[in-house]
């Protein structure tokens, strides 16, 4: 028999955390080798600062739900999932070790059982679809307004907390109008960003709404296994009217004398709608006297 690998969460949750991992990766090598400019630089170190507190939560998690803590830390790579959760650049490399984890459970699993996993648990899926959107806006959106307005002339997006403060505004919709593009450039940007931002935010908002306004499962049952205890049933109906002065019909108290009686009512109850059916000849034949 398999045993369950206690690292291994939820597939749309490993699949988020693996996403993250190579995002991470992605971003330090953008930081060494392609970006020069230190504003972009900062909002990169700013996103793995974000990505080293999402990891360090997720170590905690796996570490405190793990039926082994020690099987877990030591024989699949805790300790590179806590390392990696440090902000130093020269042990984000271990980061490889979550991108590692998450190829070996999508190979085990295979795209079929994956796919019909993430539509089984659509709601769940849907939450880090959209979480991993978010990340995606809130740091590309950011880089990606910092280059078209940072060197306009005329420009209030010049640094990297403004081109953070922009985007995270206009991704919930806000609009506080102290940051806006000036050149048509980036107003295009940000007008994709306020697109996508209205989806993200409104699809997150109803995400919320249905979990904690929707009834459960478990209280629908309760309540219909409570009406269908309170509603009184055949068995527990009063007993016949002939049977009333007597015991309940199936107990050993009933007698064969009672079930004569009550076949010999019928009998007579029979007798008698025949005779209403007949009509008045067979009433008045039956009223004549005998000979």
């Amino acid at each position: 028999m398999t045993k369950v690998r206690s690292e291994l969460k939820s597939t749309g949750y490993e699949i988020f955390i693996g996403a993250l991992s190579i995002l991470s990766i992605v971003n330090l090598v953008l930081m060494l080798t392609v970006v020069d400019d230190a504003a972009l630089i900062t909002v990169l170190r700013v996103m793995n600062l974000l990505f080293s507190v999402i990891f360090l939560a997720d170590f905690a998690y796996r570490l405190t739900t793990a039926p082994r803590r020690g099987a877990y830390f030591f024989r699949h790579f805790g300790w590179a999932d806590l390392l990696a959760s440090l902000p130093f650049a020269e042990l984000k490399v271990l980061r490889l070790f979550r991108v590692v984890r998450v190829v070996r459970l999508m190979r085990d699993l295979g795209p079929r059982t994956i796919w019909r996993t993430l539509i089984r648990d659509r709601a769940g899926s849907a939450l880090y679809a959209l979480l991993l959107m978010g990340v995606l806006v809130l740091q590309f959106g950011s880089l990606t307004m910092l280059y078209l307005e940072e060197q306009a002339p005329g420009a209030n997006i010049t640094t990297a907390s403004d081109a953070l403060w922009y985007t995270i505004v206009t991704i919930s919709t806000v609009g506080y109008g102290d940051h806006y593009p000036v050149t048509n450039p980036g107003r295009l940007a940000g007008a994709v960003i306020i697109v996508v931002g209205v989806g993200i935010f409104g699809t997150f908002t109803g995400y919320l709404a249905n979990l904690f306004l929707s009834p459960r499962k478990d209280d629908g049952a309760a309540d219909v296994a409570a009406e269908a205890s309170a509603a009184p049933s055949a068995t527990d109906a009063a007993p016949p009217a002939d049977l009333a002065a007597g015991a309940p019909l199936g107990t050993p108290a009933a007698s064969l004398d009672e079930i004569r009686a009550l076949l010999s009512r019928s009998e007579a109850n029979l007798v008698s709608i025949r005779r209403l059916l007949d009509g008045p000849e067979a009433m008045a034949g039956d009223e004549r006297p005998p000979a």
